[in-house]
């Protein structure tokens, strides 16, 4: 099952040659936020209209050595989290899109 992570491209740069990836969002809030394909369209648009370009990870759920949850989020709508660092192996593809065109 692919899971997909938004990051800005600044910070996928910097971090793309790490064993593992660490969101800004574990430490603040203890989790990496994801979402499902058909969710990533309504993420772009709540959190990232007034950014021009975005990376989107496609993650091999299976490989993550995180746990995985899925938990009720914005309007109680399941959303996956990866309580710990993503390790790079589940990570299948990195795609950088201008906002508004992400996978379906």
């Amino acid at each position: 099952m692919l899971i997909y992570h938004i990051v800005l491209p600044e910070v996928w740069a910097e971090a793309k040659h790490r064993t593992f990836y660490e969101a800004e969002s574990l430490a603040t809030e203890g989790f990496i936020h994801c979402s499902y394909a058909d969710q990533l369209d309504g993420v772009v648009e709540r959190y990232y209209s007034g950014v021009p370009e975005i990376v989107v990870l496609s993650i091999d759920a299976n490989k993550l050595t995180s746990p995985l949850v899925s938990e009720p989020s914005t309007n109680g709508e399941p959303y996956p989290h990866i309580y710990g660092p993503i390790n790079n192996d589940p990570i299948v593809a990195a795609e950088t899109r201008p906002t508004g065109s992400v996978p379906a």
